[in-house]
Order: C-alpha cells, then sequence, then structure tokens
C-alpha cells in the first residue's frame, strides 16, 4: 500500500492512497493501525513529508559511474553521512537555494523508511526493520562538499532532503535489487536516469553495516546513493525526482529569503 502524511484544515494525519482518495487511518503505520473509512480527496489535502525523522543516514558513492563522474573511486567500505531532521522536506514545498553556495546540485535517490526500533540487524532480518520506500532528492552543495573535509554543511543545509510523495510498502529488498528505475528532471529535462540494481551494495548490506554503529528508529530514513547524472539547480526550476513503483516528488528551487 502506500501510506501519505497530510494535512488538511489545520489537522496532521496519515492515509492509505486509493486512487484519488486518502482513507485516513487510526493511529500512524509504525503500529497496528485500522482505516477510519473517512476519505478524503487528494487534491483537497496539502502533502507532508511521509516521516519526520529522528535522522537520516546518507549512503555516498554507491554507484560506481557516480563516483567516478566526481573523479572519485568506490570506497572499500561504504561513506555515510548525516542529514538533520531540519533538512527534510515534503513534496511540492520550496527548495531553498543556500546563501553559501553558488554551486548545488540534485541527487534522485531511493530513500528506505525504518519501521521498528532495530541494531545490528542481521542481513537476513533486514525486510522485517523496513516500513517501505519514498523518493528523496539528497540535495547538495557541491562547492561546499569539495572544499570542507566534513560533509555537514553540504548536505544538512535546510530544504536539503526533499521527501515523497507517500511511502510505498509493497516493495522488498529483492524487488530493489532486480532493478526499480530511477529518474531524475530538471525542467522537464532529463538529468539522470539509473537502476537501483546498480547499486554497489544491495540495502541489506548498507542495514547491517549502519545498524553494527547505531540504533535506527521508527520513520528513521537510509538514502542508498545516486545514480550518475547530478548536476546544478538554480533559482526558478522544477526538480523532479522519479523512481518506478512509487511515484514522483517534485520541488521547485526558490531563492532563500
Amino acid at each position: 500500500m502506500r501510506i501519505a502524511r497530510f494535512s488538511i484544515d489545520g489537522t496532521v494525519g496519515f492515509g492509505v492512497l486509493e486512487g484519488d482518495e486518502l482513507d485516513v487511518i487510526k493511529g500512524h503505520p509504525f503500529a497496528e493501525f485500522e482505516r477510519s473509512g473517512q476519505k478524503v480527496p487528494l487534491d483537497k489535502v496539502r502533502l507532508l513529508p511521509p516521516v519526520l525523522p529522528n535522522k537520516v543516514v546518507g549512503v555516498g558513492r554507491n554507484y560506481a559511474e557516480h563516483a567516478a563522474e566526481l573523479g572519485n573511486e568506490v570506497p572499500e567500505t561504504p561513506v555515510t553521512f548525516f542529514k538533520p531532521s531540519t533538512s527534510v522536506i515534503g513534496p511540492g514545498d520550496p527548495l531553498a537555494y543556500p546563501s553559501f553556495s553558488q554551486e548545488v546540485h540534485h541527487e534522485a535517490e531511493l530513500a528506505v523508511v525504518i519501521g521498528r526500533m532495530c541494531r545490528e540487524v542481521p542481513r537476513e532480518r533486514v525486510a522485517d526493520v523496513i516500513l517501505g520506500y519514498t523518493c528523496a532528492n539528497d540535495v547538495t552543495a557541491r562547492d561546499v562538499q569539495r572544499t570542507e573535509k566534513q560533509w555537514a554543511r553540504a548536505k544538512g543545509f535546510d530544504g536539503s532532503c526533499p521527501l515523497g510523495p507517500w511511502i510505498e510498502t509493497d516493495l522488498d529488498p529483492a524487488a530493489v535489487a532486480a532493478g526499480l528505475t530511477i529518474q531524475c528532471t530538471v525542467n522537464g529535462e532529463q538529468r539522470q536516469l539509473g537502476r537501483t540494481s546498480d547499486m554497489v551494495r544491495p540495502i541489506e548490506d548498507l542495514i547491517v553495516h549502519i545498524t553494527e554503529a547505531m540504533t535506527l528508529l521508527p520513520g528513521d530514513v537510509v538514502l542508498t546513493g545516486t545514480p550518475a547524472g547530478v548536476g546544478p539547480l538554480n533559482v526558478g526550476d522544477t526538480v523532479a525526482v522519479t523512481i518506478e513503483g512509487i511515484g514522483t516528488l517534485t520541488n521547485k528551487v526558490i531563492k532563500r529569503g
């Protein structure tokens, strides 16, 4: 199913997408829930980020062609970094261009949404801790990334982690390994086109690696890397990330006020 987080008339809730309507659920998707039968048209609600993560854990250079296009080699172990909760925005939200950068890039990514508290997850149990998947844009201040040893500012600025439009629960790591298409367009022009089967390390390996070190909480998000084709965003651009079997996440770049 597809689970969306939404706002209507000042009320925030979760709903299951059914055609062009949301069936509002009782409770939240991180535990057993019931559908209320109360349905609201999708065009009458504001879609919010599908989760408010405690933390977003990114994985860098997990597609060989992307590593190569920036002059990097595939690392021997996964390169991980954090994006704070304040970096998260939702579908349709404005993406504010940071004032401290002159070279901001899009990075279309598959995002894993964690469904239960977990640590030291064995590989064969990874599917059990995943609620579902959504689209992400790991927006990066590339010039800052090149000049600063830590990636905190380059990848963690406000608005640098668009997520959405909803969580797709009917996928599993095997489907991802088989290859879902990931595409990024800017103003309708295709910039990135890849498949999740091109990941250097599959989702199981990433979750095992991350949870060796830290506890993941319900709603936490793991970004799985971006295919080749990353490139610049400018004020006024509309950037869209589309992932097969999930949907499309769209944001417009604005000047930071």
